[in-house]
């Protein structure tokens, strides 16, 4: 079979659902004679795109049938479109691209994003034409993953995706003053403010609590449902990151066949745009950070969906860029074996407020210390200056920043630890533990991890939130008593980093990072409603009873 195949295209093909809805499908094939293996692609961003067309047609010069179909409700697809239910069309599809003469009953599916969640949601189904996925820079849950991290409204992704794909084309998002719209109130009324009527924000808006909502289109209730492997993709400052290891882990610790156990995952110094630039935010990593994840997705399939023995199982699962030192590694599980999980505790004598307070880091156990305060006044939030965002840099960037522009703020703590004598690797999840109290019944914590170099650069690796009212549940929010000390444990994403040698570790601690996350109200009313703010007065502890700290996951040089 020649190598190189010329390309037939059949476009606008309607595919049939369940329901009766036709699913506008492109269709991108050898002109030889078949069958081939097929690799999928569903997406709401239009099938008829150049970056679409290209992989079409070079997947069919490989010897691969390309399909390409607009989700329900898109495009030139019947039907309603409503964000994250894609399983029964996804599933659908894949029975009539297996009953076709041109199919040889194998199917991989492709894309990012979005197009991530059509394959996460179909796999469950169970299609037995189904038998390799190749996911990129998508969560699986979409509350705890995309819309509430740690319970908070991750606001800029929701307002500008939301307005991106409310309509059946694309929807320009083009505004006057993006401030303004995000600071908006209610936080309901927000998308008119905007100038859309979003169906589905309201929904969101209206399910601020884990409920059968969210549960329904959870992905992570169904890990043994899945027989097939998937080859995860993901960047450190993507959006995703953490929950690009927890897909990772999902498949193979939990995957109903050994094939599906047999998943991978690469991830690089990259946003969520994926190994397009050397350079993310601030920093150029190298053009040896950059890798060609089309030929990796391509060594996939044709293990897959070809059965080329290429050797690609027989490489370690795991492909890290470490930054710092700006390297590739290969590992073997997540969290990594060898980690020494290390307790940094808080330290000051009371004035960490700013990166010239007295707040330090160090691996000693707290004393009898003064506690920390800073007022939180949502008029006036800690703003947002890179870090794991999506989906439009021009509106908020994503990646590393400088942080001292917000570290000067009286209202963000820092404790920065000593210089490092020798280089210190932390790859993995990182967890803050933080004893504090408020004079509210809600409000917000934040955390950020910076790498602070000798010239006083702070670059951010990763950042998290806990709005206090789910601090045990997030499915039961429980507010609190006021001035009571409470232990909150935050998220803070994951990174594999080495902090050089004469850097700094710093941890930054506040209750805002606005617009990524809405503002906290610390009112207590119920999420969405409110149209007033009130101040908060936050203190916090680090003494032996309230050892305030963050885990650290170091890795033995």
């Amino acid at each position: 079979m020649p190598s190189h195949h010329e390309v037939e295209m059949q476009l606008d093909v309607n595919v049939p659902m369940r329901d009766g809805v036709q699913l506008s499908t492109d269709i991108y094939r050898p002109k030889a004679s078949g069958p081939f293996p097929t690799v999928l692609i569903r997406t709401p961003y239009s099938n008829n795109v150049d970056t679409l067309i290209e992989k079409g047609r070079r997947l069919a010069n490989q010897g691969y049938v390309c399909v390409i179909q607009d989700v329900r409700g898109r495009w030139d697809s019947e039907g309603e479109y409503y964000p994250f239910r894609e399983g029964p069309d996804g599933y659908d599809t894949q029975e009539w691209i297996g009953q076709q003469s041109w199919s040889n009953g194998k199917i991989g599916t492709s894309g990012a994003s979005y197009l991530g969640t059509t394959q996460w949601q179909s796999a469950p189904h169970g299609s037995p034409y189904l038998t390799c996925m190749a996911p990129r820079v998508i969560c699986n849950d979409s509350y705890t993953g995309l819309v509430y991290p740690g319970g908070a409204f991750q606001l800029n992704v929701m307002l500008t995706w939301g307005m991106r794909t409310t309509a059946r084309t694309a929807q320009s998002i083009d505004f006057h003053n993006w401030t303004e719209a995000f600071r908006t109130l209610p936080v309901m009324d927000m998308d008119k403010a905007a100038g859309r009527d979003l169906g589905f924000w309201k929904d969101w808006i209206e399910h601020p609590s884990y409920d059968d909502y969210w549960d329904a289109m959870n992905g992570e209730n169904h890990w043994g449902d899945i027989s097939v492997p998937a080859f995860n993709m993901g960047g450190w400052y993507d959006l995703y990151a953490p929950q690009t290891f927890t897909n990772f882990n999902g498949l193979c610790l939990n995957g109903g066949t050994p094939e599906a156990r047999q998943s991978k995952l690469v991830v690089g110094p990259w946003p969520h745009a994926l190994s397009l630039s050397t350079r993310t935010g601030d920093i150029d990593f190298g053009a040896h950070s950059m890798i060609d994840l089309e030929t990796v997705e391509m060594r996939w399939f044709d293990h897959w969906l070809k059965g080329i023995d290429n050797g690609i199982l027989d490489e370690p699962p795991l492909r890290l860029f470490i930054m710092g030192i700006n390297k590739w590694r290969n590992e073997h599980e997540w969290p990594l074996a060898r980690t020494d999980w290390q307790k940094w505790y808080l330290h000051s004598n009371g004035q960490a407020n700013s990166l010239i307070g007295d707040g330090h880091l160090s691996t000693d156990l707290p004393v009898q210390e003064i506690p920390d305060h800073y007022i939180y006044d949502p008029n006036n939030p800690v703003q947002t200056v890179g870090g794991n965002n999506c989906c439009s840099p021009d509106v908020v960037p994503w990646g590393p920043y400088d942080q001292r522009p917000v570290e000067m703020r009286g209202d963000v703590l820092c404790y920065t630890s000593a210089p490092m004598e020798a280089d210190l690797e932390v790859t993995g999840p990182i967890k803050v533990v933080l004893y504090a109290a408020t004079d509210v019944t809600d409000t917000d914590w934040t955390a950020k991890l910076v790498d602070v170099s000798p010239t006083g650069y702070a670059k951010n690796l990763c950042d998290g939130i806990v709005r206090a009212r789910y601090r045990q549940s997030f499915s039961d929010p429980l507010l609190l008593e006021p001035n009571r000390i409470y232990e909150y444990e935050i998220e803070v994403g994951v990174t594999g980093n080495v902090f050089q040698k004469g850097h700094c570790i710093r941890l930054d601690i506040s209750s805002s990072n606005f617009p990524r996350f809405d503002r906290n109200a610390n009112t207590g009313h119920t999420f969405g409603m409110d149209v007033d703010l009130c101040c908060a007065n936050q203190t916090i502890h680090h003494v032996p009873e309230y050892p305030s700290h963050i885990l650290l996951p170091v890795i033995p040089s």
